[in-house]
């Protein structure tokens, strides 16, 4: 019998998210991340997505050959195929093995350097070896600001370099939206962003020992509001 191992706050967000993602969103996230047509409040969060994306792939050095790269939570792989093409060795993994069947059709292949490895699974699992960057582009925003510090934690010891990641910067905003959020019965409502004062989270990543804080950057698109953060490992 296999062993059951207890569920944890980042287990059940985990699960919840997988089945969110692998039911009921799953066409509309097709739809978002390919050229369909969208409503207006979708276009800005398109929008928005890729301006992170970019936002991220700058962080990273131009020439990615001989580097191995863990995009945490690919979805359906735009940042993957864009660090293969730049010659990365790509471990594209997501919760949501559905998403992760789309984003294994749209990237039939490579004929340059870079290459992919298409998973279905948890970003933290330590089978999948260690990397030289890590990428996580609001894959951590759905959980509580204890499981995204201790995500980023665990994603800092198995990366040499850098761990870029995103948060939802704490509004007033947001954080009403929050609240009132709490108030619908879960089968009601997708599952909700988790908005993160930044400072408290940037006091909690300092602790990290051998890493720093680097670049930060804000990007907001209409109903698209999320804030990159970079830590890069010392030495």
């Amino acid at each position: 019998m296999a062993t059951r191992f207890p569920e944890t706050p980042y287990t059940a967000r985990r699960e919840a998210l997988a089945t969110y993602f692998d039911s009921t969103a799953r066409q509309a996230w097709i739809d978002l991340t390919s050229d369909a047509k969208v409503s207006g409040i979708r276009a800005t969060v398109r929008a928005g997505r890729e301006e992170m994306r970019q936002t991220l792939l700058s962080w990273l050095p131009h020439d990615l050959r001989r580097t191995r790269l863990l995009d945490a939570g690919c979805g359906t792989g735009a940042l993957s195929v864009a660090a293969a093409c730049r010659g990365a060795d790509v471990l594209g993994v997501d919760v949501a093995g559905g998403l992760v069947e789309v984003a294994r059709e749209r990237a039939p292949g490579f004929t340059g350097h870079g290459r992919i490895d298409w998973r279905a699974g948890d970003m933290l699992d330590p089978a999948f070896g260690r990397f030289d960057h890590v990428v996580a582009m609001d894959s951590l925003i759905h959980y509580s600001p204890d499981d995204l510090v201790d995500a980023v934690e665990e994603l800092t010891q198995r990366s040499s370099r850098s761990v870029l990641f995103t948060f939802a910067p704490h509004t007033k905003l947001l954080g009403a939206m929050h609240t009132l959020g709490k108030a619908f019965p879960k089968s009601d409502r997708s599952p909700a962003i988790v908005p993160v004062p930044e400072s408290d989270l940037r006091s909690r990543l300092a602790r990290i020992e051998g890493w720093a804080i680097g670049r930060t950057r804000l990007v907001s698109s209409g109903f698209y509001k999320s804030q990159a953060l970079e830590m890069v490992k010392h030495g």
